[in-house]
């Protein structure tokens, strides 16, 4: 109650506007988008149609059995997860989080919810999918770091920051490439820096947004190609197939 008032007078004393829409932030708990935003925002709550293997939404209403959308049938991660549908309050969120280091008390209590009392016994380990030097140089950190911390921390789970590592400087994946363009731009684009630390492994391989899954299957293919038993992929945002 008393954080609840405390955020509120903050949002008044130092008003913020909605990344999505402009308008004023009523709560500073809601992070960077207006409570009619995250009401307007589809959050999975388990009712959906969804791929049963990239978590693509497929339709609003539960499918009573199971469909692949057919797009991540050559995908190396095993499965993957989302908050919700990458649009306005979760759409501002991760275009704040490249700035702004910090979850907020609504994404962190969101999070928390994707995850069932008995997740972690599901996986040994949480990696953040990494960023090249040189953008993390320029951005400071690496915002996907930001977010495995906090789930392993949540999950009670070691994370591993460092075994998982990019080549090199690749392109940022842009609104307009289409699939193959995504799929090229990070072809070996990563490399395990620690084999002895992922063989045997179950991971959970943590990204703010999956659009096309190039990213996450591309590093799913050499986490497993160093041993890993399994890699399931959690986002805060599931881009919507096109």
């Amino acid at each position: 109650m008393i954080s609840a008032v405390h955020n509120s007078l903050l949002s008044i004393v130092f008003p913020t506007a909605c990344l999505s829409c402009g308008e004023l932030i009523e709560d500073t708990a809601l992070g960077r988008a207006c409570e009619t935003c995250w009401a307007a925002t589809t959050i999975f709550t388990g009712l959906e149609h969804l791929c049963i293997k990239c978590g693509a939404l497929l339709g609003q209403e539960a499918n009573p059995v199971s469909v692949s959308c057919r797009q991540c049938s050559d995908h190396n991660y095993n499965h993957a997860s989302a908050i919700g549908v990458y649009e306005k309050a979760l759409a501002a969120t991760i275009i704040s989080l490249k700035t702004q280091p910090r979850l907020s008390d609504r994404i962190q209590m969101l999070a928390a919810q994707a995850f069932s009392p008995t997740s972690a016994r599901d996986y040994d380990v949480v990696i953040p999918t990494p960023l090249s030097k040189r953008r993390q140089i320029e951005r400071g950190f690496n915002q996907a770091e930001i977010i495995a911390s906090w789930i392993a921390g949540s999950l009670h789970l070691p994370v591993d920051a460092v075994s998982l590592a990019r080549k090199g400087h690749t392109a940022i994946h842009r609104v307009g490439m289409d699939a193959t363009a995504r799929r090229q731009s990070v072809k070996n684009a990563f490399h395990v820096v620690r084999p002895k630390l992922i063989s045997g492994k179950r991971i959970l391989l943590v990204d703010d947004v999956l659009t096309s899954g190039a990213t996450a299957s591309a590093s799913a293919d050499v986490l497993k190609g160093s041993g890993a038993v399994r890699v399931d992929v959690f986002t805060l945002a599931r881009a919507v197939l096109h």
